[in-house]
């Protein structure tokens, strides 16, 4: 910890430090009562092989996981680098979200959004509470890699882009 944050917590600072970390972008759906619901999530991982697990973490201000957790069931569509439009219209509050996004159901129900990357598929497994987000943990149900030849879409420094080279 530095001297300026050893006196005082900086969100801003810690927010800018953490945005270094690269992240690719997920859109996480459910369907609630016939209707498709999602959101943009960049904190996922890949938790545990057995049982197959995976983790995102939504903010406990969102209006979509409470609708999502509802369900019991939940998919997680990985983006390709085309794809921002749809990240750009998951991170809307309120509005049709869906509108104009092809998708189909998965095992589960949940949407599968068409041209990703890849899909995991889960059943909620468990729930942690962690500061201002819920740690949620998924059952693998079903995967695919969908269009892997693509790149995918990329968080990084407050901004969205691509691998430019491959080491």
């Amino acid at each position: 910890m530095t001297e300026a944050t050893a006196a005082g917590f900086n969100s801003a600072d810690f927010r800018q430090a953490m945005g270094n970390f690269c992240t690719g972008v997920t859109i996480v759906t459910g369907l609630d009562d016939g209707s498709p619901v999602g959101f943009a999530a960049q904190s996922f991982v890949s938790l545990s092989l057995d049982p197959p697990l995976i983790a995102v973490c939504p903010a406990k201000s969102s209006a979509s996981w409470p609708r999502i957790r509802a369900t019991g069931s939940f998919c997680i569509n990985i983006l390709v680098a085309d794809q921002l439009s749809i990240c750009m219209a998951m991170a809307q509050t309120g509005a049709d979200k869906f509108a104009g996004i092809d998708w189909r159901s998965g095992l589960t129900g949940a949407p599968i959004i068409s041209g990703g990357l890849a899909y995991v598929d889960c059943l909620l497994y468990d729930e942690h509470d962690a500061g201002d987000h819920t740690i949620a943990v998924g059952e693998v149900k079903d995967f695919s890699l969908v269009n892997g030849d693509a790149p995918p879409l990329l968080y990084w420094r407050s901004d969205f882009g691509v691998f430019g080279e491959t080491l």
